[in-house]
């Protein structure tokens, strides 16, 4: 069946009020599974959840995990002329040519665990506009944004991993989570490339400025439009077409979790295909993290982005599918199970 498709936001929002459950019957088949297999009960901590939660959106109570996709989305921000990252919008670009050469700790990630990796560099010649003084994009070009993010999933992978690359999407990603959460500025702002003090007083007073302008936008997909940029909305996009396959996500750091939390706000829910890969070292990720109530797999101190956090949580999911699926039973083992 064709993946529905979206013309504008409020079309794009009606799929995020319409979207499939957890195959309850593979996750009441695995948890059945899980209760005899041959170890104590809840011996494998974690990985016991998150190979049933695995086997529920799959839709088998013994699942595998074969084919991975990582998508690394690019885009670049018209609010970094107001001095708010340690490196130009060209680093953008350059980045892009690393992750297409395979020599970004991203590509090496990818190779290690098996998983397809694409690049979409989304219009980085026509950055957005400075949201301290308009919108980032129009209607037309956040659509677009989301459209390329959909577009981007293979409906036959069984994982999803996005990743971004963008000076400048650590302010846009705090503008989103401070007017979706609350708080100011300086509760969401963090070093991102590495600002000195004062340039995270810059960041900090960029987001309130831009808040403040856009205070009035409503819904949480204008909120994406206002703040946010192509590759935020390109991960949101991405992350609703997987749950419209049923496809389990990771998600990576405070960007891709500031893009996935717009979909959350819009509809309750929206996010339970997904786990929290890690917590990174930007100081408000653990905060977003607790408002969507995920808890991190991993806590690494990490900061790079480009999906690696996410991608090095596949191993922890690989890990706890490979004991869920090809342990043995009580009775297979010919094992008491007292």
């Amino acid at each position: 069946m064709p993946a529905k498709q979206f013309a504008n936001l409020k079309e794009f929002a009606a799929i995020i009020e319409d979207l499939p459950s957890t195959d309850q019957s593979a996750e009441a088949g695995a948890r059945a599974r899980n209760d005899v297999l041959t170890k104590p009960a809840g011996a494998l901590g974690r990985l016991e959840d998150l190979a049933i939660w695995y086997a529920g959106w799959r839709g088998q109570a013994a699942p595998t995990l074969e084919n991975p996709q990582i998508v690394v989305f690019a885009g670049n921000h018209g609010v970094t002329a107001q001095g708010i990252s340690a490196f130009p919008a060209e680093v953008t670009a350059q980045m892009v040519y690393n992750f297409e050469a395979g020599g970004a700790a991203i590509n090496q990630l990818s190779k290690l665990f098996g998983a397809k990796m694409s690049v979409h560099a989304i219009d980085l010649d026509t950055p957005t506009a400075d949201f301290t003084t308009t919108a980032a994009m129009s209607e037309t070009e956040v659509v677009a944004a989301l459209k390329t993010g959909w577009d981007s999933v293979d409906p036959s992978a069984d994982l999803l991993v996005c990743g971004e690359m963008g000076i400048g999407n650590t302010t846009s990603a705090a503008a989103i989570a401070s007017a979706l959460y609350g708080g100011n500025g300086a509760d969401w702002v963090g070093r991102g490339t590495g600002v000195d003090d004062a340039g995270l007083k810059r960041k900090a007073d960029v987001v309130d400025r831009g808040v403040a302008l856009h205070e009035g936008a409503g819904s949480a997909l204008e909120t994406l439009r206002c703040l946010g940029g192509r590759e935020l909305a390109a991960i949101a996009g991405a992350i609703l077409r997987a749950r419209v396959e049923s496809i389990p996500v990771i998600l990576d750091g405070f960007i891709c979790t500031a893009a996935a939390s717009v979909l959350e706000k819009t509809a309750k829910g929206a996010l339970d295909h997904c786990v929290a890969g890690h917590v990174s070292a930007e100081q408000a990720h653990k905060r977003l993290l607790n408002y969507l109530g995920k808890e991190p797999l991993l806590s690494l101190g990490l900061r790079l982005g480009e999906g690696s956090g996410a991608a090095l949580a596949i191993g922890i999911l690989k890990g706890a599918i490979a004991c869920h699926s090809g342990m043995a039973t009580f009775n297979e083992a010919g094992v008491s199970d007292g």
